[in-house]
């Protein structure tokens, strides 16, 4: 039989199972918050996937708005067409600099920077490395899951019409032309008649 002390505390067995519990439990997390940051996979305990955020930065310039830029344009021409610049240096003003980086879950990351040299007001240099289309970009961005999706056919071809199995033959007569094809039934007005 189980005396409670003097002083109103649990046992000591009762105290030291707990910590044991808590201490087991601890380790446990430990070691499962461990093996997720390690993991080579992007899976946790192989079962679930994380979200992961797409991280987008600066502007995206492509080879059409590129081409649109000429010497000769005017800041506002050139920030119509491209956008503002996502650096800007007061020792500098005469160069704005277009970065634009992206990190997205199935797809590479990507990351260009394109330089262009003003003198005053006017546009005196571009200085861009290959840039990809629109199209190449929407492309490159797009998880490869997306790219070649299973679509189902949506029609039959002619030899898979032939293998339908046929209707069954009617054992009466087939319906004339002339029959209506409506319900035999008639309804009574929606309106009570005058």
């Amino acid at each position: 039989m189980h005396r409670p002390d003097l002083h109103g505390q649990r046992p000591a067995g009762a105290i030291g199972l707990s910590r044991q519990a808590s201490a087991v439990a601890l380790a446990g997390l430990l070691l499962a918050l461990a093996g997720c940051s390690s993991a080579p996979t992007d899976r946790v305990l192989g079962l679930l996937t994380p979200y992961r955020v797409d991280i987008v930065q600066g502007n995206v310039v492509t080879q059409e708005q590129i081409a649109a830029v000429r010497p000769g344009m005017s800041r506002l021409q050139v920030r119509d067409v491209l956008g503002s610049p996502l650096l800007t240096d007061p020792f500098h003003a005469d160069r704005w600099d277009y970065v634009f980086t992206i990190r997205r879950p199935g797809a590479e990351p990507q990351r260009r920077h394109i330089v262009l040299q003003f003198d005053g007001e006017t546009l005196k240099t571009v200085e861009a490395p290959p840039l990809p289309t629109e199209r190449e970009f929407v492309t490159s961005i797009t998880p490869q899951r997306f790219l070649n999706p299973k679509v189902p056919p949506l029609e039959l071809t002619e030899e898979r019409r032939q293998a339908l199995p046929k209707p069954p033959a009617a054992a009466g007569a087939a319906p004339s032309p002339e029959a209506p094809q409506g319900p035999a039934r008639e309804y009574p007005p929606l309106e009570p008649r005058r």
